[in-house]
């Protein structure tokens, strides 16, 4: 009975001694069992994959919203134009009132907003002279049709034309004085805004 016991304790025994052999000769296989192949996407990273896709999709369909609600955005932006008049060249101020109500009636039939501003300075100030303008109707009529449109003064070449005909210089109604006509030209296209010089 007894040597029966001890039969059955050696049965139990050896194949627990032999585990433990076996991973003394193998210290591997037991991490090889627990870690993945670094070379062989994990199924977790399988599994991600179609996610993935997905979202690459949703990137693209979110660049293209974000693609449609800027120029939605640039087209509610008001669209701002800068006219430069130095010369005192009846043909200059007429083109320069020409290209303003084009664009103004360009915007208008796309229904975006639109400022336009004509600066005289220099020569140019008789443009907007009560005494001397050669478009002086023409203004009127303009900006009665057109308030985009806005006609700017330079207030130094007001004044040193005021001292070299000592008289005062009068301008027309539309006209509205700035301290520089060049310093605002600058500081409109500081702020973004398009110039053209005709």
């Amino acid at each position: 009975m007894a040597a029966i016991g001890g039969l059955a304790m050696v049965l139990l025994v050896v194949p627990s001694v032999q585990a433990q052999q076996d991973n003394q000769l193998n210290p591997h296989s037991s991490a090889t069992n627990q870690v993945s192949d670094p070379k062989q996407p994990s199924r977790q990273a399988q599994a991600s994959k179609p996610g993935q896709t997905r979202t690459g999709k949703q990137t693209a369909a979110t660049r293209a919203a974000m693609a449609q609600a800027t120029k939605a955005e640039i087209a509610k932006k008001p669209h701002q134009l800068i006219l430069q008049v130095n010369s005192n060249d009846p043909a200059m101020m007429n083109l320069t009132l020409n290209n303003a109500s084009n664009v103004a009636q360009y915007y208008r039939d796309l229904g975006e907003p639109v400022s336009i501003e004509i600066v005289t300075f220099g020569p140019g100030l008789h443009m907007l002279r009560d005494d001397t303008s050669p478009v002086k109707p023409r203004i009127e009529v303009l900006a009665m049709s057109n308030p985009e449109i806005s006609f700017k003064a330079c207030g130094n070449t007001q004044d040193n034309m005021r001292k070299a005909e000592s008289k005062d210089i009068n301008l027309i109604p539309q006209a509205t004085v700035v301290k520089s006509g060049v310093v605002r030209v600058m500081e409109l296209q500081e702020q973004g805004w398009s110039y053209v010089k005709p």
